[in-house]
C-alpha cells in the first residue's frame, strides 16, 4: 500500500493478535484510508510465525486465524504485492529478493521507526522483529575432525553464503572471534 510507512508494536498486536476484528485500515489509525486490510504470513509450522506471534502478540502460536497463511513465501509475495491494502510478513530475504514488487515497513518498538535492513538486523536496532540465528557444537565433538572442519566451513564461509540467499551475515570480527574458539579447543 502507498499510505503506511511505519508500524507500531502495538498497532502490530492489534492487527494480528487472536481475536482481533480489525478488518480496516482506519481502525488501525484514524488518518488512514477507509480500506479494508488483507492479511498475509506464514502458516502455524513456521518458526516465523512462532517467532512473530511470540514478540508482537506476547505468545508463541497466538494470531488471528483469519488470514492468508501459506509455507510458501513466494505465495505470500504475490498476494501481498497484488492488494494495495495487504500487510504480511515473512523473512527478509524474500523482501530483499522481491524489493521490486514490496514496499518494506518500518517498525516503531518504542524508540522510534525504525526499518529493517543489514545494519539495523545485525545491530539488533530492528527490534524486535530480528533475531539471531545460531549454531551449536557440543565442545567434545570439536575433536573430530570433520565436526571442526564444518564449523570451520561455516566460520569462514557463512557470511557469504548468507548473503547470497538474502540473510545477514555476522560481523567479520564474530566470525574471526567463532573461528579462535574453535581452534583454542
Amino acid at each position: 500500500n502507498d499510505f503506511v510507512d511505519c508500524l507500531t508494536t502495538g498497532e502490530l498486536k492489534l492487527i494480528w493478535d487472536a481475536g482481533s476484528t480489525v478488518d480496516n485500515w482506519n481502525q488501525v489509525r484514524s488518518d488512514f484510508p477507509d480500506k479494508k486490510i488483507r492479511l498475509y504470513g506464514p502458516d502455524t509450522d513456521s518458526g516465523t510465525f512462532d517467532y512473530f506471534t511470540d514478540e508482537i502478540n506476547g505468545e508463541e502460536d497466538r494470531s488471528r486465524s483469519d488470514y492468508t497463511a501459506s509455507a510458501d513465501d513466494n505465495t505470500l509475495v504475490q498476494g501481498i504485492a497484488g492488494d494495495g491494502g495487504s500487510i504480511g510478513y515473512f523473512g527478509y530475504a524474500y523482501y530483499v529478493e522481491n524489493s521490486d514488487k514490496l514496499k518494506l515497513l518500518a517498525v516503531d518498538s518504542g524508540s522510534g521507526c525504525i526499518s529493517p535492513d543489514t545494519t539495523t538486523i545485525n545491530d539488533g536496532t530492528y527490534s524486535p522483529l530480528s533475531r539471531s540465528m545460531f549454531i551449536y557444537a557440543n565442545t567434545a565433538s570439536i575433536d573430530r575432525p570433520e565436526v571442526k572442519n564444518f564449523l570451520e566451513f561455516f566460520m569462514n564461509e557463512g557470511g557469504t553464503l548468507a548473503e547470497e540467499v538474502g540473510y545477514v551475515a555476522l560481523s567479520d570480527a564474530d566470525y574471526q572471534s567463532n573461528i579462535e574458539l574453535i581452534n583454542a579447543k
